[in-house]
């Protein structure tokens, strides 16, 4: 038997309670997973930094003493020194990596080159950071390619001894793991920018410039915030630099987490954490404020919605 035609006017049937339940159960399975893999972690490490630790077992006694830990001795010298090299690399990496994505997304055809780059940029995430960073020792050592090119030419007399084992060599050493990192999310967000836009800016009148900063940038802003994110926060936990190229002179936080571990100080090192991420919440609050100010803020990821 052939299906009665639909009257016109009558609206579609609801759906059925089936696919509803379905619907239902496959949110609270996400969310239980979102509760255990996430939020209960992030709890119980605020609940053990407020905790007195004796060797593996903890005193079920709130104390703020593991805080107090944190801005004696070298600690606090060892978060401030992360989050600047955190924010110098951050900034490098956006200027290196937004000229480059956009000249990748727009400026460059379609082809085996453009493939190929991408190729490149997937490359590094199969490859040990350590193997990407080890390679910076035989460049900047005493005797590396650098220092061998300094004296050969005679610019110095005696090797350069701040490029290996210093700040220099960390920043050197985390641009290059974590410029894939930055390039991916701001060469997708400036892809999905309609080629007509731009072109409906330049017939408009606008220059070059003018169209970067009222069209492109605005538009590219999702892509950015998640480049910013997806470069900041991994390098915030990264010892594979610092171990490499700081030779036990310059150390950072994840070194530090290290050594609490170790020394099964577990309340301080959830303290540690636990101002990280205070640190990760007041950088979010004060950006999203001013996006805010700015016209953005809850709306930055509109641009991706199609």
């Amino acid at each position: 038997m052939s299906a009665e035609p639909i009257a016109a006017g009558t609206t579609a049937a609801p759906r059925r309670p089936r696919a509803v339940s379905l619907e239902r159960a496959a949110v609270a399975a996400l969310t239980v997973l979102w509760v255990v893999g996430v939020l209960l972690p992030i709890l119980s490490l605020i609940v053990i930094s407020v905790l007195q630790g004796r060797g593996l077992s903890f005193i079920w006694t709130v104390s703020f003493q593991p805080y107090a830990d944190i801005f004696v001795d070298y600690r606090i010298e060892t978060v401030l020194r992360t989050l600047r090299i955190v924010a110098v690399v951050t900034a490098i990496e956006f200027v290196l990596a937004f000229p480059f994505a956009l000249w990748l997304a727009k400026g460059l055809r379609e082809g085996w080159t453009k493939s190929i780059l991408l190729v490149f940029l997937v490359v590094p995430f199969f490859l040990s950071p350590a193997a990407r960073t080890i390679v910076w020792r035989p460049i900047l050592g005493r005797e590396g390619l650098i220092n061998t090119a300094l004296m050969s030419s005679g610019i110095t007399d005696a090797p350069v001894d701040w490029l290996l084992f210093s700040e220099f060599a960390i920043h050197i050493g985390l641009i290059g793991p974590y410029f894939p990192s930055m390039v991916w999310p701001i060469f997708i967000s400036v892809s999905l920018i309609d080629d007509e836009l731009i072109k409906a800016s330049r017939d408009l009148g606008a220059t070059a410039a003018q169209t970067l900063r009222h069209v492109v940038l605005p538009l590219a802003m999702p892509g950015i915030a998640a480049g910013v994110i997806f470069t900041a926060i991994p390098m915030l936990g990264d010892n594979i630099a610092s171990t490499l190229l700081g030779g036990g002179q310059v150390s950072l936080i994840a070194e530090g987490f290290d050594d609490l571990i170790r020394a099964m100080n577990f309340p301080a090192a959830a303290a540690l954490g636990s101002t990280l991420l205070g640190v990760f919440i007041l950088t979010a609050v004060l950006i999203g404020l001013a996006l805010r100010r700015r016209g953005g803020g809850p709306d930055i990821f509109a641009g991706m919605k199609q």
